[in-house]
């Protein structure tokens, strides 16, 4: 991708889409939507039937997947690895050494770090810890996640939560810090179970199973 006055642009008017063959996909051609206000550096990856709205930068080594949409605002470094199906929503920079998986949703205003103890006159890029959210996590409005932390596949962190230890997968998170108030289905509903030992419940809304053993939640069904 390259910004509108490079050659190459798929940059224009949101709707007006085009085709675009980047040498980095080699022979994959994808279709983007980028409004005409973002930018998009040469050498990022964007993958067919993303969406880039009002004054988002997306920085030249992004790699992206398919179907995702970046809100208004939204920043992308350069260490960035995002999967498929992913929802950025306004407000959120997204910095090096931050990885989501398929299927995570980012709130508005929510915010990512990199660097543990920052100092205004003390470089520390060298000194990045990483963060990897797992496929299918919420991480709700105006929530933080200190770096150096994973987030558990389908975890769901709520609004205003401060996050600075590992999640379990299914955990619900809240407060600050964050501390684990439940379990959640994949399809964002509430589960009957206890924050430990063994149980048993079904998913309100689609009935899907799910069994907690030894305080680790699973999902029976395919």
């Amino acid at each position: 991708m390259r910004e509108c006055r490079s050659q190459g642009s798929v940059r224009g008017a949101l709707g007006n889409r085009r085709p675009y063959r980047d040498p980095f996909w080699l022979n994959f051609s994808v279709t983007v939507s980028i409004h005409s206000t973002a930018i998009v550096d040469e050498g990022a990856q964007i993958g067919d039937g993303s969406r880039v709205w009002h004054w988002v930068h997306i920085c030249g080594g992004a790699r992206i997947g398919t179907g995702c949409s970046f809100g208004q605002n939204v920043f992308v470094g350069n260490d960035v690895l995002i999967g498929d199906n992913v929802k950025v929503q306004n407000n959120v920079s997204i910095y090096d050494a931050v990885t989501l998986e398929d299927d995570v949703f980012c709130g508005p205003s929510m915010v990512f770090t990199n660097v543990y103890n920052p100092r205004a006159a003390v470089t520390r890029k060298n000194e990045y810890r990483r963060t990897l959210v797992r496929k299918g996590a919420t991480l709700g409005a105006n929530s933080t996640i200190v770096c150096g932390v994973t987030i558990g596949e389908y975890a769901f962190v709520a609004a205003g939560a401060v996050v600075n230890r590992d999640v379990r997968p299914y955990a619900l998170m809240t407060g600050v810090p964050a501390r684990q108030s439940g379990w959640m289905s994949r399809h964002g509903e509430r589960l009957g179970l206890p924050l430990e030992g063994s149980g048993e419940a079904l998913c309100p809304a689609t009935g899907e199973r799910y069994l907690l053993e030894n305080g680790n939640c699973r999902c029976t069904n395919p």
